[in-house]
Order: structure tokens, then sequence, then C-alpha cells
């Protein structure tokens, strides 16, 4: 049974609204530049949607969108772990130049590590330009501070939670957000007015609820969310199907339903997954049929923003972009959920929709998140209001034409440590290999190299028997993403030993990579 949406804070927003609306506004510049929305679910992976033809899981809404959008099947999450990812969407800057190089939580706000309020965001230049901006869900940009806020995700000595004040909202006006929380059955929100500790809990799953919302603002009854003269842009960030206080048990029986008669081998049909005796087995046999439940939950949810802003007619002239912050394991190589270099780790969903203006297709453009930033603001027509500080590259001329200058190379990090955070692993994906060498525990470097062409589920670690490549792909592709990201990480090339202290022969990585 649906509940009714709390009621909210918004009448201050609608005279501000009325007043703002009064100012001159020309007309043809809101025509000529698109809407934006954005899906922005977390933790799931690339390989989750029907149409990609690999997970058995029900999409009809990303199914049917694939068929009018580009589908960017090599989209990756540069560092696959919350805060480090929306921190490169938001600012277009890769971790070691926006220094979120962790996740935003109270053991990292000693030092500083959240969005700062000094970057100039995408949403920051369109605000600018005269953009109406929402934000409705997940934002886990702030590191919590003492007194932590009062809730569920919060501990005596820890905390995941913060508000998000309005100053650091980097041009969001209208704000239905938390930080990190992870009761999918009860979520909490603070709406635009509300103080730190004047949050809201709601009994609706999460995607319902963050839908309804959205519906609400692309429909903007009597122009009290936005101003209806003026172009908007809005991100829908839902939680699941990340996994909630349960693991992944909290998600409506509806879509777990839709799952009879599957049986675990059924669901699982990745051979890179141990189902007898392994650290995961349990784990993947229970949670996998749940994991898809949420997608196919959020993919419903979508499809209801998807058709509010059809009726609303607003369809033609909005750019769509359904991404994730990053993938997920489901006990994929005995690994329990994201941080490492696996292809269900890194490998995004990215389907993007403008109809008459990006041809629908399949592309294997090696996009990265800070790509993004850059691409979009070309796309809606202010590609010279991007900061020279932005690291990602524009691709622009390859969404509308097809054509244009394509990266040869992805770049991965993952730092375990907020004190040495040189530490940890770093690698390249190219259309072909992923190289990923790690230095978190040991005077080692060790290393991994797949062919994914060949090994499209990374079973073999062929490194020791392929020294020449593993150089090239060090001298050519990773040593530049180093200087270029400023990343303090290093490799002494060539060293002593190398064969001895590079390489791993009999074992990959599978338990060194970021697991929360």
């Amino acid at each position: 049974m649906r509940l009714k949406i709390p009621k909210l804070s918004f009448c201050t927003a609608g005279v501000t609204f009325l007043l703002i609306s009064a100012v001159s506004w020309n007309r043809s510049v809101t025509e000529s530049h698109p809407n934006l929305l954005i899906v922005y679910p977390d933790q799931m992976r690339a390989q989750a949607m029907g149409f990609m033809k690999q997970d058995p899981v029900i999409t009809p809404t990303l199914d049917a969108l694939s068929k009018s959008s580009l589908v960017l099947t090599n989209a990756v999450a540069n560092y696959p772990v919350c805060s480090p990812s929306r921190a490169m969407l938001m600012t277009g800057k890769y971790p070691f130049s926006n220094h979120v190089t962790y996740n935003c939580v109270s053991d990292a706000a000693h030092f500083e590590i959240e969005l700062k309020e000094s970057e100039r965001c995408w949403s920051d230049v369109l605000r600018d330009e005269g953009y109406e901006l929402g934000y409705i869900g997940k934002w886990h940009l702030d590191a919590p501070r003492r007194p932590f806020v009062k809730c569920r995700n919060n501990y005596t000595d820890f905390a995941w939670n913060e508000w998000c004040p309005p100053h650091r909202r980097h041009g969001f006006s209208f704000w239905y957000a938390y930080g990190t929380y992870d009761y999918h059955n009860q979520p909490m929100y603070w709406d635009t007015d509300a103080g730190r500790d004047d949050f809201h809990l709601v009994d609706e799953w999460g995607p319902v609820h963050e839908a309804d919302m959205a519906i609400r603002y692309i429909q903007n009854e009597n122009g009290m969310l936005r101003d209806p003269g003026k172009p908007f842009a809005l991100v829908v960030a839902m939680n699941p199907p990340h996994d909630g206080m349960k693991d992944y048990e909290e998600v409506p029986q509806n879509y777990v339903d839709l799952y009879d008669g599957f049986t675990y081998k059924d669901l699982i049909n990745r051979p890179n997954v141990v189902l007898e005796g392994g650290r995961y087995s349990g784990f993947a046999r229970e949670q996998t049929k749940n994991y898809f439940a949420m997608v196919s939950g959020v993919d419903e949810q979508f499809g209801r923003i998807l058709e509010a802003l059809s009726e609303k007619g607003l369809d033609s002239n909005t750019i769509v972009l359904f991404l994730s912050d990053h993938g997920n394991c489901m006990g994929n190589h005995e690994h329990h959920g994201k941080g490492i270099y696996y292809e269900e780790s890194m490998r995004i969903p990215f389907l993007i929709r403008w109809p008459g203006k990006i041809e629908a297709r399949f592309d294997d453009l090696l996009i990265s998140v800070p790509d993004i930033y850059p691409t979009l603001l070309e796309l809606m027509g202010f590609g010279e209001k991007i900061p020279a500080g932005v690291e990602g590259e524009s691709h622009a001329s390859i969404f509308l034409t097809g054509e244009g200058e394509r990266p040869s190379s992805q770049f991965y990090l993952w730092t375990p440590q907020l004190i040495n955070p040189a530490l940890g692993m770093r690698g390249i994906r190219t259309n072909r290999y992923t190289l990923a060498i790690d230095r978190s525990y040991t005077d080692r470097y060790n290393c991994c190299l797949y062919d994914n062409r060949n090994d499209p589920y990374q079973l073999n670690n062929i490194a020791s028997e392929n020294p020449d490549i593993v150089r090239q792909l060090i001298e050519q592709e990773m040593d530049p993403w180093l200087e270029k990201t400023g990343d303090p990480w290093s490799l002494t090339w060539p060293c002593e030993n190398s064969a001895d202290r590079l390489f791993l022969n009999d074992e990959n990585l599978s338990n060194t990579g970021y697991d929360y």
C-alpha cells in the first residue's frame, strides 16, 4: 500500500520561483537548451540489464530504452566505490584532484575527504546559465562530523550519514536527499528547507518514493517546485540495488516474485562464481535473486519517471542518462561487492537518449566517469563553460556523430588507506586487456593481466606469460594516467628481479579490493 508523501516546505521556494520568473528570460535559450534527467542507482553492474544477454535479469524499461539510446558497453567506474565515483561525476576530476580518495565517512572527516564547496561542479555551471536543478536520493559526498546525526546508519564511534547544508549543494535548489542510509524499506530524507535535525522517515521502498518525488518535480503543479520557464536538470539517485542492512533482502516481494521458479543455478550463470565451498558461495546462492529483484524494481520505477516525462511533453527535448556509480561482484571471483578491477565491479550501465540528436546504437567507446561532465556540458551547448581544471574528456562528437578521437584506455585506482593513499592498486583497462598492479600490503608489485576478449570472465591471470604486454601497458598507458591525474602511486620500472617482484603466477588479487 502506497503511503502519502509527507508535506514538504515548498511555500518559500514557490514564492522565490515566482519572483525569479518575473525576471527577463530568453525563451529562445530555453528552447534551444535541453533539460537533463539523470537516473543514478547505486551498485548496479552493466551485466544486470536484460538486453545485455548476460545476467538473466528482468528489465523491460531498460530493454526498451536501449532501442532508442546510445548504449556504451564499455563505460566504467574508475574508482568503483560510492563517494569517489560520485565525486568524479560531479567534478569531472580524478580522486587525487578532487580529494575524494575514500568514502565520505566519519573517519575521513579529519582528512577533509568530501566534495569541496570550492569545486565547480557541472551543476554549478548549469545553475549559472539559468537552469533549475533538483536532487533526489543518495548524495554521500559529505563527511559526518560530531555530534553525529541521530539515525540508524550512525553509531557512537562511526557514522555514514550526514546532512548537506544549502551552501554545499552546488546549485541544486530543490533538495530531497540524504548522505547514505541503507534502510531501503524506511528511508530518510532532508527536504530543501530542513535543518540538520529535521529529517523525516518514509514507510515506503526508497526507489518508489523517489520516483514519486521525481514525478512531482517533472509535473511541477502550479510551478511550485521549479520555474516552468527555465530548463531543468534533475538527478534521481536511488540507493538499491546497493545492499541494505539485511544484505539484499529489503526489496518488495512483488519484485522477488518475478523470479519465481528460478533456482540459484538458473540465476548465477557466470562461471567465475564458486557455487559450493567458496568464501561467498552461500551469499551468492542466497542473495543473487534479491539483487536482481532490486534491479527489476529500479527498472520499473525508472519507467514511471520516463512515462511522466512523456505525459508532460518533455521527452523530446530532455537528455535522459541512466548510469550507476559502480558495479557489484555478488560473489564473482570470491569477492563480495565492489572496489576491485573485475568487470562486474568496474563496468556500469550507460544509456543516453536525446531524440533527434543522438542516434540509437551500441558503441564500445572507453568512457570514464570524469568524461561525463564535459560531455554533457558540450552536448547541452555549454562547451565553452567547461572549467580548465576538468580532467575528463568530452566525447560529445562521438555521441552525436560517431566520429572523434577515442581514448585507448581507462584508468583504474583503489586506495585502502586514509593515511597513505599512495598505496593500493592501479591499473589500466583497454578494449582487450585489464592490467592491475597491487602494492597494498607487501613490498612486492603483485600483478594481474586478463585478456578480456578471449577470457571474458577473467579466469586466467596471464601476466607472468606476457611481460612485454605488461611493460607496454605500463609505459604507454598507465604512466601517462598517473602523471595526468597527479597520482602519488608509483612503480619502479624496470626493477631488479622484476619477474619475481612484479608477477603472481598462480593467484589473483581477489581478496585485496575494497569491499564495503
